[in-house]
Formats: C-alpha cells, structure tokens, sequence
C-alpha cells in the first residue's frame, strides 16, 4: 500500500505564506488523483484541493485565487503554495492519495494562521 508523509506546516501570521509537502511511496498506479483536506476547529474535514495524474485541478471556493496545487510525478510527490493566509485557514490539512482501489490519507499536519 502506498505511505504519505506530509511536511510544512507550522505558525504564521495573517497575510503570510506556508508550503506544504507531501511524499508518498510504495506503488504508484497511472490513474489516480492526489488531493489536500482540511478540518478545522469545531469544523467537518472538508476539500481544499485535487490534481489528477494528468494536471487537471479543482479548488475550493473558499481558497481560489490564494492556494496552488501542484504534483511532481517524477518524485511521487504533490505540493499546495498558500499565500494570503486567513485565520479561518487554521486547520489541520491532510493529503490524500486516492486510485481507482482503496484511497490512502496521511497523518495529518497542523496549519495554524494568528498573530
């Protein structure tokens, strides 16, 4: 089963901007579609963003024109830029892996946008 590893999260102040990371490993299907989920406090897990294998993306409402999904098939990894960062971006984000079997999540990493 594929493993994801996320990186990048951490504290940044309203306005600022935040990289995340995610690499995942194991076997790596043609067909599949990689995506970032966020659930903040007191708040249902919800889609911030998706990219297929072939480029193809889908945001959010809430976060177009500030968040940029990106992939790197060649290291098996998918990356979301965050600029104009809003406290109601605070959350925790999670990447998710999904082909046409089981989907993969991973362990989640903590976004948290206060002065």
């Amino acid at each position: 089963q594929v493993q994801l590893v996320e990186s990048g999260g951490g504290l940044v102040q309203p306005g600022g901007s935040l990289r995340l990371s995610c690499a995942a490993s194991g076997t790596i299907f043609g067909f599949n579609v990689m995506g970032w989920f966020r659930q903040g406090p007191g708040k249902e897990r919800e889609l911030v963003a998706t990219i297929t294998n072939g480029g193809r993306t889908n945001y959010a409402d809430s976060v177009k024109g500030r968040f940029t999904i990106s992939r790197d098939n060649g290291k098996n990894t998918v990356y979301l830029q965050m600029n104009n960062l809003k406290p109601e971006d605070t959350a925790v984000y999670y990447c998710r892996y999904s082909p046409l079997g089981q989907a993969t999540w991973g362990q989640g990493t903590q976004v948290t946008v206060s002065s």
